[in-house]
């Protein structure tokens, strides 16, 4: 089963995925409350993916995007969670190596549904 790096600097938030993650059968989660931390963690750790939000204390989601997929290639997947809807944001995400741009919603379908796309 996949290792999956969760990068949010809410600790609610990190709680919510890991438990939307967990009733599909994810169990093996490291977590990060910065984008610095986030990156060198993904480094050091190389798990399968990272979801990591925009909004972060230092560098932000994106360049955390950007990094990660520098040093890691396509050894790891990527989705961006965001708290706004952003055709912009979106398209951004994209050009910096995003796998899957994902709106932060109490529903968990749209996480899951990128989840399973990807792994």
């Amino acid at each position: 089963m996949a290792r999956i790096l969760i990068i949010d600097d809410n600790p609610d938030d990190q709680l919510i995925s890991k438990k939307f993650l967990s009733t599909v059968g994810y169990k093996e989660f490291m977590f990060s409350d910065t984008g610095e931390d986030g990156v060198e963690k993904a480094k050091s750790e190389t798990p399968d993916l990272v979801i990591t939000d925009t909004m972060l204390p230092g560098i932000d989601g994106f360049e955390v995007c950007r990094q990660i997929r520098g040093a890691l290639g396509d050894r790891v997947k990527i989705i961006i969670m965001t708290g706004s809807v952003d055709a912009v944001d979106a398209v951004r995400a994209r050009r910096m190596g995003t796998d899957d741009y994902v709106v932060k919603s109490k529903d968990p379908t749209l996480l899951l549904e990128a989840v399973k796309r990807l792994m």
